[in-house]
């Protein structure tokens, strides 16, 4: 199996495999490579719908150059808890950003929630999360109020009286209950129209459907994250030898 960077070639490749609708697993097989390099090499250049391989190429060549610019002399690659590839968990961490931008998060703030998620914690300080990220204090702290203003942080003081910024398991929850009632103004909305229209009309009967639609999408979501809010707080079984397996309920 080939290793090293993907070539030019190779993002040609994965280029014209999304085109003609393939999986990432298939493009993989065709490359001969792992199936996360071509995840990672595509959701950090676009995404399946923009990704470009002249474009994908140009940026990876900048990105490598500006490392090697940004890069203190000498300095050694933090250690990884749990015998984790140091390389792949920056990867990683990267991949993990550019799905949170794709939300419509802005990066600075997607940054953020990305490495607060991949600590073993769920929590860092302002000054950690400037060592770890690379940028200025003020950047974290206007990422941490745009994220405190959605609910997807929150912060409190430690025992050395700092404030820690953390990540909890409930926030998908919050946010899927959230999106589910934001639909209500629109359902309510459009029902209003059906009387306004008049009922029996093509336009009416457009917005009746929309609002049924809606009404069942809202009810059904609500449901289903009410029925799975204690996945989120599962743990993880571990074996004779104190190895994590699934967790099988």
């Amino acid at each position: 199996m080939p290793g090293g960077r993907l070539t030019q070639q190779e993002r040609q490749q994965i280029a014209l495999g999304l085109g003609d609708g393939l999986p990432y697993a298939e493009i993989a097989r065709r490359l001969d490579r792992p199936t996360s390099t071509v995840t990672r090499e595509v959701m950090r250049n676009g995404g399946p719908t923009a990704y470009r391989a002249d474009l994908a190429h140009r940026a990876t060549e900048h990105r490598t150059h500006r490392r090697r610019q940004t890069a203190p002399r000498g300095a050694d690659v933090s250690p990884q808890p749990h015998g984790r590839d140091a390389q792949a968990v920056s990867e990683y961490e990267e991949v993990f950003t550019t799905v949170l931008m794709g939300t419509g998060a802005p990066r600075m703030m997607a940054r953020v929630m990305a490495c607060l998620y991949i600590t073993d914690a769920g929590s860092l300080t302002a000054s950690e999360l400037v060592q770890r990220l690379q940028v200025s204090p003020a950047s974290i702290s206007k990422a941490i109020t745009f994220l405190e203003s959605q609910g997807l942080v929150r912060r409190e003081r430690d025992e050395r009286r700092r404030e820690r910024y953390i990540v909890d398991d409930d926030v998908w929850y919050q946010a899927t209950i959230s999106s589910a009632r934001s639909l209500v103004q629109v359902i309510e909305t459009a029902r209003e129209g059906v009387g306004i229209l008049g009922p029996g009309t093509p336009a009416a009967a457009r917005l009746e459907n929309i609002a049924r639609f809606l009404d069942f999408v809202s009810e059904s979501t609500t449901r289903a994250a009410e029925q799975a809010r204690e996945v989120l707080y599962a743990k993880p079984e571990t074996d004779s030898d104190g190895a994590a397996g699934p967790d099988n309920g």
